[in-house]
């Protein structure tokens, strides 16, 4: 460590190893943000991140706390949720535009995610007004991984 707990470069002037894979991860990271309704594989982002596909799930659940595949399901379900708030579109053009092939996976991870289907979602979601930072409005309605949507239980007869 350098004067003040702040990490220096190696001598040759690059970052220690764990640094620089993290802003490897964050390339591949910043690549799902920037592309998420594209087809991503795993190995297109483990060449963007400069290591082997195992090591590449592994660091990144490591890192960011969710593997490679749950964090673009949920980026994908964060973008629709804004479409379904604040568009008309029919929910099926919003599973196409934010990368999913198939309405019923759509719905079924949207149901996961969010704990509501994506047209119960919609009826139930008031436009946000308009003095909120956006910054706010993600922070309050990301969902933070999968299965944090509360279970209905059915009363007992």
């Amino acid at each position: 460590m350098g004067e003040g707990g702040v990490r220096r470069a190696g001598p040759d002037g690059w970052a220690r190893p764990n640094e620089r894979t993290n802003r490897w991860l964050l390339r591949a990271r910043d690549a799902i943000d920037r592309d998420y309704a594209k087809p991503l594989d795993i190995p297109a982002l483990a060449r963007v991140a400069l290591v082997s596909e195992a090591h590449f799930i592994r660091s990144f659940r490591a890192v960011f706390g969710e593997t490679p595949h749950r964090y673009l399901q949920r980026r994908r379900i964060e973008r629709a949720m804004t479409m379904l708030r604040t568009t008309d579109r029919p929910v099926t053009d919003i599973s196409l535009a934010v990368g999913f092939n198939s309405l019923g996976t759509f719905s079924r991870t949207f149901q996961a995610i969010v704990g509501l289907s994506p047209s119960a979602y919609r009826s139930g979601a008031r436009p946000l007004p308009a003095p909120i930072p956006t910054c706010f409005v993600m922070r309050w309605s990301r969902p933070s991984s999968f299965g944090e949507a509360r279970k209905v239980r059915q009363p007992v007869a």
